[in-house]
């Protein structure tokens, strides 16, 4: 169970990497973005991956070993410490604007590799400090609403075309990123509006968590442009849209082309494993907590990251999530991937689970 701990506690090591690649200035600043998008894809395509699940009793372990939950929970300070470094290191007049540029992107793989990364998993935590923390470093992208709208709008709507989140068979991502990212803002509008009113609570009140998150982020803004300038404060927000942009690209490549069947009375089928796409390749797997095994977490999703199972009758990726990632930005390369996979697989789905 050590050695199992231990891949995680490999996070540590990208973000030593992150930290160095700001620290050294000049083309260094780059490390960070072929770090995780250059070496790793090409170590998924040469590593195996890995089907196996744990059994009953070193579940049971896992799930009681408090190691796998400080390894996210050390996340949140670390992420902090990242973003004021990052906001003191772009403060430097004499950096070129490709260093600006390289600190940008690598902060930004921090929001949205480490940041909301890890927020998805502790906002799905019963714990009100797990939630806090969350939220805490949802902040760093300016993304707070995911918290309401990826626990309350898309795990109920996944897999469906009234999920913002999901992508339709042959939508492009630049499509599907205004589509999501807008779609998701105003979902999370209505969902708390519904929640208040259920409630009896006035719109316009703390009670309106969507309210205050839009405050909370002003403030931060505020702050940042008052104790460094306003020209720091559009570092910071191209940074968190470049985290964002990550998340979006994850979205994307999880659900694509897949759909669940409508029912009778307008309901759909129940999520299973067959509604989103997987990975087993090793390296996406410890640099986002197991998110590639996203069938089981769609399935149940209170299941702590260490306890992720596969299954084998859940949609396989041609290889990992970074590569796919880096993938998903050629349309036609995309497509020409997976679609071949989705009609293979559409053929395999008794009575066309797929749409």
């Amino acid at each position: 169970m050590a050695i199992r701990f231990l891949k995680y506690a490999s996070v540590y090591i990208s973000i030593t990497v992150l930290l160095a690649s700001m620290a050294a200035g000049g083309w260094w600043t780059y490390v960070g973005l072929i770090y995780v998008f250059g070496l790793f894809p090409l170590l998924e395509l040469i590593l195996p991956a890995s089907s196996i699940n744990l059994n009953a009793a070193e579940e049971e372990m896992a799930k009681r070993d408090w190691k796998y939950d400080f390894v996210v929970w050390s996340v949140v300070p670390l992420q902090f410490a990242l973003m004021f470094y990052f906001l003191n290191r772009v403060d430097d007049p004499s950096l070129q604007w490709y260093e600006i540029v390289g600190m940008i992107c690598t902060f930004g793989i921090s929001c949205g590799v480490l940041g909301i990364n890890v927020a998805h998993e502790l906002g799905h935590r019963p714990t009100w400090y797990e939630q806090v923390m969350a939220k805490m470093l949802l902040s760093t992208s300016l993304y707070l609403h995911f918290f309401i709208e990826h626990n309350r709008g898309h795990h109920k709507n996944v897999s469906t075309d009234e999920d913002p989140a999901s992508a339709r068979y042959g939508e492009l991502f630049y499509a599907f990123w205004f589509r999501s990212v807008s779609g998701s803002w105003l979902s999370a509008w209505h969902l708390e509006a519904e929640r208040l009113k259920k409630k009896g609570h006035s719109f316009f009140s703390y009670h309106n968590e969507m309210l205050m998150y839009q405050i909370i982020q002003l403030g931060m803004l505020a702050a940042i442009a008052y104790v460094w300038n306003l020209q720091v404060m559009l570092y910071f927000v191209a940074a968190a849209v470049f985290g964002f942009t990550l998340l979006e690209i994850v979205n994307y490549i999880e659900h694509y082309g897949l759909r669940r069947k409508k029912l009778e009375g307008g309901y759909y089928e129940k999520t299973m494993p067959v509604h989103s796409w997987n990975s087993n390749h090793p390296m996406g797997r410890i640099m986002l907590f197991e998110l590639t095994r996203h069938s089981d977490h769609h399935y149940m999703a209170s299941r702590k990251y260490q306890v992720l199972r596969h299954f084998d009758n859940s949609p396989q990726m041609p290889t990992g999530y970074p590569g796919m990632m880096v993938l998903a930005l050629f349309p036609p390369l995309w497509f020409a991937v997976m679609h071949p996979h989705i009609a293979k697989y559409k053929a395999t789905v008794e009575g066309g689970a797929l749409a």
